[in-house]
């Protein structure tokens, strides 16, 4: 029986990629997609038992954090147990029998509008219109017939959906990946493949103890790939820091962490798992 997997967006978005992308990758079969309208839907589907796990954007190359996203994995307790870099390529895909000249509004996510206006400028008389999700908008052109109406998407999208790709990859940056984070409690990481590990912590607020713990990190080799920081609620000028640490040594990671723990006040272990570069 296939894995039951929430995404936020609707069947042929990218979130769907990166959910083939690691399942089928990694021999676990195809998964079976539960659509959710909110990256929050991801963790109450799991909760209410409709998914297994989810697949969640974290990151992106080109417009940096999803900062909403790492309050959600501090706040539900769903450990990280893999990660995924789907590399974002949009494509303009409208009704079949169609070409460029014939289009007059493309519809798709604010995000992929901001990905392609470059592309385009070289069509002024293409109205764009932001949708709620990429493949979404392919759907309801395909379902509603709309001729000299396009979206922009994924490949993905518009072979699910039956239409025709008028020009592909039209991206501004084609070094445009996202990372998103595989929540699944079923996965068994083995310790000795282990070699990545995200972490939320607050520290005393006092000058140094940021650097403090930077300083033992390095000392223990540790690679920090990431740190974000976000306010604490009701606490001024209190903030969470979350951060993903790289390491070849497992065990090396562990006494990093031993000497860190207490110049923490708070810390939480989001995820141990392996890295995807």
């Amino acid at each position: 029986m296939n894995r039951k997997i929430a995404i936020q967006g609707v069947k042929g978005c990218f979130h769907e990629q990166a959910a083939r992308l690691f399942y089928e990758g990694h021999g676990l079969g195809a998964p079976d997609i539960v659509e959710c309208a909110t990256f929050e839907d991801l963790y109450k589907s799991m909760d209410n038992g409709l998914a297994d796990s989810a697949v969640m954007a974290i990151e992106n190359t080109v417009s940096g954090g999803l900062l909403p996203n790492f309050e959600l994995l501090r706040k539900y307790d769903r450990k990280i147990k893999g990660e995924v870099f789907q590399r974002i390529q949009q494509n303009l895909m409208a009704l079949p029998g169609q070409n460029i000249e014939d289009i007059k509004e493309v519809r798709t996510h604010y995000m992929a509008i901001n990905q392609t206006r470059e592309f385009f400028k070289d069509y002024p008389w293409i109205r764009l219109v932001e949708s709620e999700d990429t493949a979404k908008s392919a759907a309801e052109v395909a379902g509603n017939g709309l001729l000299g109406v396009g979206a922009v998407a994924s490949e993905l999208a518009a072979e699910l959906y039956g239409l025709e790709i008028l020009a592909e990859s039209i991206e501004t940056y084609k070094q445009n990946f996202t990372r998103f984070l595989i929540l699944d409690d079923s996965l068994e990481v083995e310790a000795d493949k282990i070699n990545k590990a995200s972490w939320c912590f607050t520290l005393c607020h006092k000058p140094g103890s940021l650097a403090h713990v930077l300083t033992i990190l390095s000392f223990y080799d540790m690679n920090l790939t990431r740190i974000q920081s976000l306010p604490i609620p009701g606490q001024e000028w209190q903030y969470f820091f979350y951060v993903d640490i790289k390491f070849d040594d497992y065990l090396r990671y562990r006494q990093a962490f031993s000497a860190v723990r207490p110049l923490m006040e708070d810390i939480d272990i989001l995820g141990e798992y392996v890295a995807a570069i």
